[in-house]
């Protein structure tokens, strides 16, 4: 079977979906192929549901790292989505942009046209903000609703108010001018259902004629004419399925299955190409590397005096829950499962926050956010926001079907720990403050008796893991730049008619949470791919 289309996007995930909706809205043919099904699982629509999906192989490629001494020779799981809207269908749904100097550092990396005042356009054509916000940072026309959490909770209040008296500054809209700050995260739901990027991009527009959205459909390999990627290969079922692209195939599969997907189409580190039996087609040594994580450690607390997640998601008070949420789309289900955030300084001599905190009347057995405990509990977790450890992503053998190795590297970097130790014990002053003193028990994990920094790293070490944020693996960068993959229109350097438009294309390690900074790329993305002239930078 063959077919021809104008653009072929592999990978119906966040950027995915953007660029689908984008790319056909003219007369073009689009095909969007997603090796996973489509997203009709209720727990993917249920905010709370994440606990479920985090562990289900049905919507989940349930990939893990490799060990590594960072994590005291664990392999940590590394969630990937495997369904229409990818990991935006199974994230934690926090809408979180970044700090203006990432965006600026990638220009001044030689990336033309990636500063804050070029990327706010994009993030906000994407955006249909509902709440307060300067209309000079939010947009309200667009697909993807971003709200505020309108259940308060006694103990994040009590947390908030106290990390406010500490000295941090409460931050109304850590997505405007200032990200430094504590208060209640923006998040990805409306009407207590998560708002993911099929359900916002492709959804409206799926029933387009020039638009073919092929589920179950495992891509083997992008194909060349000489230099030029001209058609992908995937099976569905039994049959193996052959499509042309007139125009341009863009590679949309995330930082993990997007550098996997050019080595096993032979574009990558040619010794490695080698190694797994594939032809080399270019050889691109960045092809994989750079990779980096958010490495997140938590503290548990038991809490006093008030009722937490923990005990209403049991029994009776998880059926009254259901039935609430079913009532008024309100309730725990209707929860992210982060609900204050903290951006500060591991020092006050720096311009921008390096450390990201999470808060939540929730805690977890063993520290996995799959299970919560019995007992009333809350978490604090924290990590360095940009890492400076690096790792890898390298298929393992000449067939997608083969999960590649993932290697982050986590704490491999004497200036990650050294960020991370201080964030653990400022997260611990937090939860010492005169506003908590009436909702904090004791620290259960790790508990009073680790102290010490190599105390506090072993147990870093030990329980660490990842919050999901993937990047990197295919880095952009000009072409001068024997570090880059892509260059700032996103073109796999010595290749024609291919991109890559995801995560995998930040050049930095991203300071915080990657699917509005995805979302965002992919907007940016279509214009690019389509010809058209960017907005006018935005006026700060």
């Amino acid at each position: 079977m063959t077919d021809e289309f104008d653009y072929i996007i592999i990978g119906a995930g966040s950027a995915g979906c953007v660029l689908a909706n984008r790319l056909s809205a003219g007369d073009a043919t689009v095909c969007l192929l997603e090796a996973g099904g489509r997203d009709i699982n209720p727990m993917i629509h249920i905010p709370a549901g994440f606990m479920k999906t985090l562990t289900d192989k049905r919507v989940n490629w349930l990939f893990q790292s490799e060990p590594g001494e960072g994590t005291a020779g664990r392999r940590i799981p590394a969630p990937r989505g495997k369904v229409l809207g990818g990991s935006s269908s199974i994230n934690g749904h926090v809408y979180n942009r970044g700090p203006h100097n990432d965006f600026n550092t990638w220009s001044q990396l030689g990336n033309r046209g990636w500063s804050y005042a070029d990327v706010l356009p994009y993030f906000k054509r994407s955006e249909n903000r509902i709440g307060d916000g300067d209309d000079g940072y939010h947009g309200h026309d667009g697909e993807l609703a971003v709200t505020d959490i309108d259940d308060h909770d006694p103990v994040c209040d009590a947390f908030i108010d106290g990390v406010e008296n500490m000295g941090i500054p409460r931050n109304p809209d850590y997505n405007g001018a200032n990200q430094a700050g504590v208060g209640y995260f923006q998040r990805t739901i409306k009407n207590g259902r998560r708002m993911s990027a099929a359900v916002s991009f492709l959804n409206p527009v799926r029933h387009r004629k020039n638009l073919d959205i092929r589920t179950n459909t495992h891509v083997e390999r992008i194909l060349f004419k000489g230099r030029r990627a001209v058609a992908v290969r995937y099976k569905r079922g039994g049959n193996t399925v052959e499509v042309k692209a007139r125009r341009e195939i863009i590679l949309s599969g995330g930082s993990v299955a997007s550098p996997q997907m050019l080595q096993v189409s032979g574009v990558g580190p040619a010794s490695l190409l080698k190694d797994i039996g594939v032809p080399v087609t270019h050889n691109l040594p960045a092809v994989g590397e750079n990779l980096s994580d958010h490495y997140a450690v938590r503290i548990a607390n038991r809490v006093a005096g008030q009722s937490t997640i923990n005990e209403r998601s049991r029994g009776l008070a998880l059926g009254r829950e259901i039935g609430k949420w079913l009532l008024t789309r309100k309730g725990i289900l209707s929860l992210s499962p982060s609900l204050a955030y903290v951006f500060w300084k591991s020092h006050e001599s720096l311009e921008d926050p390096d450390l990201q905190f999470i808060f939540t009347p929730a805690s977890y057995m063993q520290g996995v956010p799959s299970q919560l405990e019995t007992y009333p509990g809350m978490t604090i977790a924290c990590w360095t926001m940009r890492p400076q450890s690096r790792g890898y992503i390298r298929a393992q053998s000449a067939h997608t079907r083969d999960a590649p190795a993932i290697q982050p590297n986590y704490l491999s970097h004497e200036y990650d720990q050294q960020v991370l130790l201080a964030g653990l014990r400022l997260g611990r002053d937090m939860m010492q403050t005169p506003e908590m003193a009436a909702v904090f028990d004791h620290e259960t994990t790790p508990g009073k008796d680790v102290q010490s920094d190599d105390e506090i790293l072993d147990y870093a070490r030990a329980m660490g893991t990842t919050v999901f944020h993937l990047m990197g693996s295919c880095r952009m960068g000009p072409a001068s730049d024997n570090n880059s993959v892509v260059d700032d229109e996103l073109r796999v350097h010595g290749i024609e008619g291919l991109r890559v438009v995801d995560a995998s294309v930040m050049p930095t390690a991203h300071s915080t949470n990657t699917n509005a900074a995805t979302i965002m790329i992919a907007e940016k993305a279509s214009d690019m791919i389509l010809g058209k002239t960017p907005p006018p930078a935005a006026e700060l």
